[in-house]
């Protein structure tokens, strides 16, 4: 036989076992695992409200730009909080990198919080704060100095002399709590003022609005309102928009619903206190990532608050704080 011919078989073979080894190289590169992402719990207080879609909203920015995943779990109902406290259970067991959660209950989530600690699943808080020092770090407003500001609202609206009534949330709801302290402190500085009524509203609309126009029909010289969460807000808002009061009624609300800048607009509500809660959601997931991997976190994070009324509402740094999500 030719010898070229010989030959011929040999190189084939040695190009199927290079083109084979290429091959194998390659799919071995592809296959190869990489860096897992970091699996982040968030836990808010309601599945409910546009407040809580806006957290959510800031935390998914966060969670694309520190490329981590997130799953979001919520009770329907923020007086929920035996679900709540279930819902951490379930977190805690999927064994997640960190936990972001927003606590429905001061002393009642403290439990899961120090179990999600000895597990060593760093928790960050976000919006309210939680009975222990096992969280990592809290991330929200200044509730006391928030209703301080109500308070000074009040006051440049209704005047240093007048009867005004409180509507709350619920009793031992640390937010409202810590609110309503700040308020009173303030109204302290004004003799005049007298607080007739404070009544909860729980979280049904409905049960403030008819709480509202029970105190009207008891103190018809009520000369203004402060409500203390979104829920009371509205409610008390619409009651005094269906009485036709809302030129005699000052009202002070809390966070920025659609419904509230609506009436806002309307004259129906004078002044609204806000938060920042698309960056209490986005600050939120920041610090539980970097927690995730080991890195020291600040213990506090003040995301502020601001008076908003018909006169500054329109402004743009403002547009910015209502409407976080709009370019």
């Amino acid at each position: 036989m030719d010898k070229t011919m010989r030959v011929r078989p040999l190189l084939f073979a040695v190009l199927v076992a290079v083109i084979s080894l290429s091959s194998c190289s390659k799919q071995t590169e592809e296959t190869t695992p990489t860096e897992q992402k970091k699996h982040l719990e968030v836990v808010l207080r309601s599945q409910n409200g546009d407040y809580w879609k806006t957290v959510k909203i800031g935390a998914e920015v966060a969670a694309k730009e520190f490329d981590v995943a997130l799953d979001f779990r919520a009770p329907g109902d923020e007086a929920d909080v035996k679900g709540q406290i279930a819902l951490m259970e379930q977190s805690i067991s999927s064994g997640p990198d960190a936990i972001v959660l927003a606590p429905n209950s001061y002393k009642q989530l403290s439990g899961v919080v120090d179990d999600a600690s000895i597990r060593g699943i760093p928790v960050i808080t976000i919006d309210s704060e939680v009975e222990t020092r096992k969280a990592k770090s809290f991330i929200g407003a200044n509730n006391y100095e928030a209703g301080q500001l109500a308070g000074k609202q009040l006051i440049k609206l209704a005047g240093t002399s007048g009867d005004i009534a409180i509507v709350s949330f619920m009793q031992g709801e640390r937010n409202t709590e810590l609110r309503e302290e700040g308020l009173l402190e303030e109204l302290t500085k004004y003799p005049d003022i007298k607080v007739i009524e404070k009544v909860y509203s729980m979280t049904d609309y409905e049960l403030a609005a008819q709480l509202t126009r029970n105190m009207m029909g008891k103190h018809p010289q009520l000369d203004g309102i402060v409500a203390l969460n979104e829920i009371s807000s509205i409610g008390v808002a619409h009651a005094i928009q269906s009485m036709n009061l809302q030129d005699k009624v000052k009202i002070i609300t809390f966070d920025s619903t659609s419904e509230e800048l609506e009436m806002l607009q309307e004259g129906v509500i004078q002044a609204t206190i806000i938060q920042n809660p698309f960056s209490i959601g986005y600050l939120g997931v920041k610090n539980a990532a970097e927690a995730s991997k080991g890195k020291k976190v600040p213990s506090r994070v003040d995301t502020g608050i601001k008076a908003i009324d018909l006169g500054n509402m329109f402004w743009s740094d403002n547009q910015k704080l209502l409407f976080p999500f709009i370019k």
